[in-house]
């Protein structure tokens, strides 16, 4: 069946011919109501029987999209609970994007990295950051830099970019008192989800601002993480710089 149920509650999820799978389609109405807010992180998402009504399609065609939806950590399925839209807010998300991990453990044996904001500022966006974040070049941004550490060793470095209208208001204080994922902030205060991220690595000589900061020498070896985080539609929401020490800790990422 091609067309939704006449009594959907939003004429804008209607179903229309396309080139794509139907679940593809019905992934994408999924994601929609996500985004409108209609079912938030850590809520309970309509049953896949609920779901198949609503869209006018078979239930397996909803459980598809919603494997897809699951295979992309937007989703998370609880045995005999349901479908629940994920969070960065629950513990286990908080080593979700943190490929940095010690050489002897796992990263959560070292628990939480002791946190030291160093700066959090409202500037104007350079040419780089407005690019990264689709912005216009002078766009007011939020700055953002601050230093972690393991076991009481500095082992990161970080300074980050936001837009300021999207996150108005964001403090020193946010970021030092949440006890969470930053990305768990940004969606408990700030209402915005990070959903996916890309990064760019390379190898660099610390120069002397982060050598002091990370206490190591000028000219030890680091390594350089920017990451570009997306929400909803793709749209590009924190530009991320980060310096990594690796004299106990290396950069893990797991292919599939």
């Amino acid at each position: 069946m091609s067309t939704m149920l006449a009594d959907a509650p939003n004429a804008a999820d209607a179903i229309q011919p396309k080139s794509s799978p139907l679940y593809s389609q019905i992934r994408a109405l999924l994601l929609q109501s996500m985004q409108r807010g209609e079912w938030k992180p850590g809520e309970l998402m309509p049953s896949e029987v609920e779901l198949s009504q609503r869209y006018g399609v078979s239930q397996g065609t909803v459980r598809k999209a919603i494997d897809e939806l699951a295979a992309d950590n937007q989703v998370t399925r609880r045995q005999g609970k349901g479908t629940f839209v994920a969070t960065h807010t629950e513990a286990k998300s908080q080593y979700r994007f943190l490929r940095l991990m010690p050489d002897v453990g796992v990263a959560s044996d070292e628990g939480p990295a002791q946190r030291q904001i160093l700066a959090c500022q409202r500037t104007r966006a350079s040419t780089e950051v407005a690019q990264a974040l689709n912005l216009k070049a002078q766009d007011p941004v939020v700055f953002a830099r601050r230093l972690l550490s393991f076991g009481g060793v500095a082992t990161i470095l970080e300074d980050v970019w936001l837009s300021a209208t999207v996150f108005k208001g964001l403090s020193a204080e946010q970021l030092l008192k949440h006890s969470g994922s930053t990305y768990g902030l940004y969606e408990s205060d700030f209402n915005t989800r990070v959903l996916r991220a890309a990064e760019k690595i390379r190898a660099i000589a610390a120069e002397p601002e982060s050598a002091s900061l990370l206490g190591i020498d000028v000219g030890t070896p680091l390594l350089w993480v920017e990451r570009i985080a997306f929400t909803y539609n793709d749209a590009p929401m924190e530009l991320r710089q980060a310096r990594y020490r690796t004299d106990s800790h290396h950069y893990r990422n797991d292919l599939s």
